[in-house]
């Protein structure tokens, strides 16, 4: 098939948008100009590439475009910049997809090292973030596999350590008797979300089989300050909890116990100066915030088919 950037630009923003209408009024064009460019990359492919439910999905096939699609307007935002004579490509539009509590801590620090790039953040547990590698949505993604997916590089940047914590007053008030396991079967625990499974993990090895009731606070600021509320116990980073720990606000429940969350850094095997930038600043940041990671320095992919791409709470982590 050939494609051509017009089709591929479409397809990545009904995407993007979410609706026909929206990527019109993006791309300044009608929403008929929009259908007829992606029934072309439709016919031409031989395949359907959108669901066009609301919104806009991808579909296997479809996420193989999209990938194209995306490194094709890298590609050219990168060409301009070294035809206007300019060392960065300036306005490069970066989807990154990352952990919550990394993002809480750590990302942000280093992304504000990187000038002239723009980021399309998007969260999800560490245990899922690659795929949005896999669908095409994300150039590169901080999660907690090793393994690199189809196509991509993967390099270790650290890990970061979480303990069982919770307010003093909630201590008192529920371990009266100390941290144990018939406590911790019965004390109210704090979530993330449902792709959180640090708690249970924990639990696993301390308290097996205790399911206690559970509280759902998806957003990683706010899980910290219901722990320090009292609402309950979880599974906090040292980046966040340390503070906490030194003032009193928080106590570590189990001094011995910890859970370690390795992240990798994941981007696509694509010569490209703006993903290259962001990745060394990442890099330097995680070596700053994040315990040593042990291994190799990197681990490469085999080379990209044109098959469907394998793609962080909170990542968490």
């Amino acid at each position: 098939m050939s494609a051509n950037a017009d089709q591929l630009r479409a397809l990545a923003a009904v995407v993007d948008a979410g609706t026909f209408e929206a990527a019109a009024a993006a791309l300044h064009v009608t929403p008929s100009a929009v259908s007829q460019r992606i029934k072309a990359l439709e016919e031409q492919s031989g395949r359907v590439l959108v669901r066009r439910s609301k919104p806009v999905e991808p579909t296997e096939a479809g996420s193989v475009l999209l990938r194209l699609a995306r490194q094709l307007a890298l590609l050219e935002s990168e060409a301009e910049a070294a035809l206007a004579g300019q060392h960065e490509a300036v306005g490069a539009v970066v989807p990154l997809v990352v952990n919550a509590d990394s993002l809480a801590t750590w990302v942000l620090p280093a992304l504000a090292r990187v000038d002239g790039i723009r980021f399309e953040l998007v969260l999800d547990d560490q245990e899922h973030t690659l795929d949005r590698l896999r669908d095409g949505t994300a150039m590169a993604a901080i999660g907690s596999d090793p393994e690199p997916v189809q196509g991509c590089i993967a390099r270790p940047l650290g890990e970061m350590v979480y303990r069982a914590t919770a307010a003093p007053a909630f201590v008192e008030r529920l371990c009266p008797d100390g941290w144990t396991p018939e406590a911790a079967a019965e004390a109210p625990v704090l979530v993330f979300d449902r792709k959180d499974a640090l708690q249970d993990r924990y639990l696993d090895g301390f308290a097996p089989g205790a399911r206690p009731p559970r509280h759902y606070i998806p957003a990683s600021t706010q899980f910290v300050d219901a722990a320090v509320l009292g609402l309950g116990w979880g599974m906090l980073p040292d980046l966040q909890a340390d503070r906490l720990v030194a003032e009193g606000r928080l106590v570590v429940l189990d001094p011995v116990r910890v859970e370690r969350v390795p992240l990798y850094w994941h981007q696509w095997s694509l010569r490209s100066a703006a993903l290259d930038a962001v990745a060394e600043a990442i890099a330097a940041e995680a070596a700053r915030a994040l315990v040593a990671p042990p291994g190799p320095a990197a681990t490469a992919s085999p080379a990209p088919d044109r098959g469907r791409p394998r793609s962080g709470r909170r990542s968490r982590a």
